[in-house]
């Protein structure tokens, strides 16, 4: 399967009730797990990277082809969004000029005004080089690479001007946040995700932070229209553990313990389980 635009297999889980998975990459190891959960399960799949994954990769050229190498030297059969998560608008045009085939343009820190306008330029373009785009009304609290959010839930009349553009999907503020969940969080406001739902009809919706949510919420998230949940600090959690857990027996100093491909490899296959049973989760598995 070619890398693809996410529009068809994000529509796709909005029509049969279920979402796939936007899964942020930090390097060739994670994209490998990634790719290798969601081969596995046969599930399509957008793999994610922020503006500072990208950079820490050494840019969006090298990050577009290190994941889409992958893609053809793996074998990779199902379907692969290229995303670019939480982008400033200089880049998403960067990353539409290098060649990735998913754009998420978070206008949220804008006036609604200036949101609209950026975003209307964004759909033209993706519309004619046949990208899809994913738009942000409201804000998901904590911060991820330089962009802050307070967590402020969507204005559904303001989700409605932004969906009325043409975007393929919407991530609207709903009480979600990116890191870890604090202890007194009070949920999902499932209030703000069916008013928004009641306003942009069948505009597949997205959410983000999507470690530690309970799965009943997920499960409620997705008959209100989220056909696509995005998953990073769960990833990396379970590579720390694992990681760290490799250390602390002394695996590292076992013969060559010590070889990156042996010391990684934990953490890899940490990686390789959460994305499976997200993909399972989520109900995207076998939809490929």
């Amino acid at each position: 399967m070619a890398i693809v635009s996410a529009e068809k297999f994000v529509q796709a889980a909005r029509d049969n009730g279920y979402a796939v998975g936007g899964f942020n990459t930090n390097n060739l190891e994670w994209t490998q797990a990634i790719l290798r959960a969601a081969e596995a399960k046969k599930a399509p799949v957008l793999i994610q990277t922020s503006m500072g994954a990208a950079k820490y990769m050494g840019g969006y050229k090298v990050a577009r082809n290190l994941i889409a190498n992958l893609v053809e030297s793996m074998g990779i059969t199902v379907p692969v969004a290229i995303h670019l998560d939480h982008g400033h608008y200089e880049d998403a045009l960067e990353c539409i000029e290098v060649g990735y085939t998913s754009i998420m343009f978070d206008g949220s820190h804008y006036p609604i005004d200036e949101n609209i306008e950026k975003t209307k330029e964004l759909v033209a373009i993706c519309k004619e080089k046949g990208l899809s785009l994913e738009a942000e009304v409201g804000s998901i609290g904590g911060e991820e690479d330089g962009v802050v959010g307070m967590g402020e839930c969507a204005d559904p009349d303001e989700c409605k001007a932004i969906a009325d553009l043409g975007v393929t999907m919407l991530a609207a503020g709903i009480g979600n946040i990116h890191g870890k969940y604090p202890a007194n969080w009070p949920g999902l406001s499932f209030e703000t995700l069916a008013a928004v739902k009641e306003k942009v009809g069948d505009m597949p919706l997205v959410l983000h932070g999507g470690t530690g949510i309970p799965e009943d919420m997920i499960k409620k998230a997705i008959s209100l229209g989220v056909a696509k949940i995005n998953v990073n600090t769960e990833c990396q959690l379970a590579f720390a553990d694992a990681t760290r857990k490799y250390i602390e027996a002394g695996k590292d100093l076992e013969g060559k313990g010590f070889d990156p491909r042996k010391l990684l490899a934990p953490g890899c296959e940490a990686i390789k389980e959460t994305v499976r049973e997200k993909i399972n989760l989520f109900g995207s598995a076998g939809k490929a």
